[in-house]
């Protein structure tokens, strides 16, 4: 699909589309750079790279699709620090898990010979870094595309949408302020709320974790995602995500309230309510 794919930070989700990439055949030349020199080189020796300069614009001067994945605070900033070195007709696009903020930076950042994209796919893991790559990891997950009315070129988003179908994801369309809306909903509250789950048993004996079963390694395991990345995405889409934390409270209250109100039928209704719509999820 390009001559050159550069991709500028290489934890999890970088390196696993280098990874992606190298073994879909999707672009000649795959460029690895990272603020961590060991994170980069770690692609290069395991051959997700063809090279991995230290310097920013070296890593991006040829490149005919720019991915930043880097922590969400820091997309907008990155894409400008990158303008001035990028080719004419390059493509410019991230992983980012809010767009409404960095989107409107990255668009302003943009010469005009070049063109960003916001992008945002539904992968991840509680692992972090290079190690925890994986070729396969976006395969049949949702990717949000972020066009901005009015900024972002359609032809540019399609061949963007297009990479991200070509990794194995499944491309989804949305402005970038309703991304940040469904996203604070369904990944980030479900991140704060494990966060606080395990913040609430840390006040009890370390012994009751051993006397826990599989549903709460289940409820609380993206709570052990790497904390720096997390504080980055909650402080970036923090508006969205107070939203969405008082509407989980509303429900709590009420659960709570038929529990102290001995109310059975108050509280099977909720439960069922849960239910089927967990039950929603394909098998």
């Amino acid at each position: 699909m390009f001559d050159t794919l550069a991709v500028l930070g290489t934890g999890l989700i970088g390196a696993s589309i280098l990874r992606a990439a190298k073994a879909r055949g999707l672009a000649r030349r795959l460029v690895a750079w990272d603020i961590r020199a060991d994170a980069s080189g770690h692609c290069l020796e395991n051959g997700w790279a063809h090279e991995a300069p230290q310097a920013l614009a070296e890593a991006v001067r040829e490149a005919d699709l720019v991915v930043i994945a880097t922590p969400a605070d820091t997309v907008g900033e990155l894409a400008g620090r990158i303008s001035a070195h990028l080719k004419h007709g390059a493509l410019v696009t991230d992983a980012g898990s809010t767009k409404g903020h960095a989107a409107r930076i990255a668009h302003a950042a943009m010469p005009a010979y070049a063109f960003y994209v916001g992008a945002h796919p539904m992968a991840g893991s509680e692992k972090n870094g290079p190690g925890a790559a994986r070729a396969e990891l976006f395969e049949g997950r949702a990717c949000f595309i972020t066009p901005m009315a009015g900024r972002t070129d359609e032809d540019a988003a399609l061949r963007v949408g297009e990479f991200w179908a070509a990794l194995g994801a499944r491309p989804v369309t949305a402005s970038p302020d309703d991304h940040d809306e469904i996203v604070a909903h369904v990944s980030h509250l479900p991140h704060a709320a494990a966060a606080a789950l395990a913040c609430t048993l840390a006040n009890h004996p370390d012994s009751w974790r051993e006397c826990a079963g599989g549903g709460l390694r289940d409820t609380t395991r993206v709570a052990g995602g790497d904390v720096e990345i997390w504080r980055a995405i909650l402080m970036e889409n923090r508006h969205e995500v107070v939203r969405a934390i008082g509407a989980f409270e509303r429900e709590l209250v009420a659960l709570r309230e038929a529990l102290e109100s001995n109310d059975s039928t108050r509280l099977c209704e909720m439960l069922e309510r849960g239910k089927a719509w967990r039950d929603g999820f394909p098998a």
